[in-house]
């Protein structure tokens, strides 16, 4: 289940948290962003601007605290209280659940193929080199 709602469902005494897929999972790129090469050639610049916000918004939450990035990201969980959001946010900072760049390393690209064929849902292995393209990434980290 996803959080907030699975801390919800915690504080509402209907379930309880007890294991994290993220901490067990290990690294894996959990949200990613495709484009088509034709639309990567024709708007480079909006990529690039793109990037820049997400790797801003990891840096962010990678040098604040819990409460105030719950305090920042609240209007956007409207029936959740900041407080549980801050719990949330903790957690998940103290499980290095949160990526610190945007960049899409092969090792976590691996683990995430590894985790997708354990579940039945990859028929074949997809080539890192063929589908990652970096260059957006590497650029907005320097």
């Amino acid at each position: 289940m996803f959080e907030p709602q699975a801390s919800l469902f915690e504080q509402k005494g209907i379930g309880h948290v007890v294991a994290s897929f993220g901490e067990a999972s290990g690294k894996l790129p959990y949200t990613s962003y495709m484009s088509k090469q034709s639309y990567m050639k024709k708007n480079g610049d909006v990529l690039k601007r793109f990037t820049k916000a997400i790797y801003k918004a990891q840096l962010y939450v990678e040098t604040h605290t819990a409460k105030e990035t719950a305090e920042l990201i609240a209007p956007y969980f409207e029936d959740t209280p900041v407080d549980l959001i801050e719990k949330v946010v903790d957690r998940y900072k103290g499980q290095h659940s949160y990526a610190v760049n945007p960049i899409l390393e092969q090792d976590a690209w691996n683990n995430l193929q590894s985790v997708m064929k354990a579940a039945g849902e990859l028929p074949k292995k997809a080539d890192y080199k063929k589908l990652v393209n970096t260059t957006f990434s590497r650029d907005a980290t320097k």
